[in-house]
């Protein structure tokens, strides 16, 4: 965590910013959570150990945390954007289930290996990707299964 909090003092310091009391608190209980949360979540969790801190603020730092490359937006078919860790985690894709909402984390060698070999083929240079497969977790099926339910 303190490696984080030095990128974002330096950030912040080529931006003429300060690490405000707020943005420290905020940088804080974000890295504390492994969760993929929207900017009312953080909020939430923050009010609960300071009042003082505005869903503003949370806002913009995390639109600050962004762009020291801390932290990155995620969008999982629900329409709400959430923000994970990125920094010192290794690039992922989601497995979002549409009945529950929950998503998993999988990182799979092939599947980098597979999209390296397509844009080599191509010959296209790629700056960012994502990949996200939407269906049915294992749990949701369970309870489809026993309410008589079947999924398509």
């Amino acid at each position: 965590m303190r490696e984080e909090e030095d990128i974002f003092v330096e950030f912040l310091r080529k931006k003429n910013l300060r690490l405000t009391p707020q943005r420290e608190k905020i940088l804080q209980v974000f890295l504390k959570t492994n969760q993929h949360l929207t900017v009312e979540e953080l909020y939430n969790l923050i009010k609960k150990r300071n009042s003082d801190i505005g869903q503003a603020t949370v806002f913009r730092t995390l639109k600050l945390l962004c762009a020291a490359g801390i932290a990155k937006e995620v969008e999982l078919g629900d329409k709400k954007i959430r923000f994970e860790h990125k920094y010192g985690h290794p690039h992922h894709d989601h497995l979002v289930c549409i009945e529950c909402g929950r998503f998993i984390e999988v990182v799979d060698v092939n599947i980098e290996k597979l999209q390296n070999a397509l844009c080599e083929k191509f010959e296209f240079l790629p700056k960012r990707h994502k990949l996200e497969i939407f269906g049915v977790c294992k749990k949701c099926r369970a309870i489809s299964d026993r309410e008589g339910n079947v999924f398509a």
